[in-house]
């Protein structure tokens, strides 16, 4: 199986309140097997435009990251996330390179 991933772009409007929904989502990620790749570090972008925080999470395949985003617990979290942030967030399958 090839693993898949969420890349996301995010803009933070409100730190304080972005929290709550950093708590809320760890109960889908877990329960989902997500790891976090890349989450919010140091980046510089070299061509186009972004926005200032990129997060990476693998999950096992394409069917777990998107069950992973469309259950009722990570829209509960979505929802906490959605006023107090900017987000452009794409499910992407991985490459085998076998």
């Amino acid at each position: 199986m090839t693993k898949a991933y969420w890349v996301a772009h995010v803009e933070i409007d409100d730190a304080e309140a972005y929290e709550a929904y950093r708590q809320a989502n760890a109960l889908p990620f877990d329960r989902y097997g997500a790891r976090f790749l890349v989450r919010g570090g140091e980046q510089q972008v070299v061509e186009g435009s972004a926005k200032s925080r990129t997060v990476v999470i693998e999950f096992a395949d394409l069917e777990t990251a998107r069950a992973c985003y469309h259950s009722p617990e990570y829209q509960a979290a979505k929802a906490l996330r959605e006023p107090v942030s900017r987000a452009d967030v794409m499910i992407v399958a991985g490459w085998d390179a076998a």
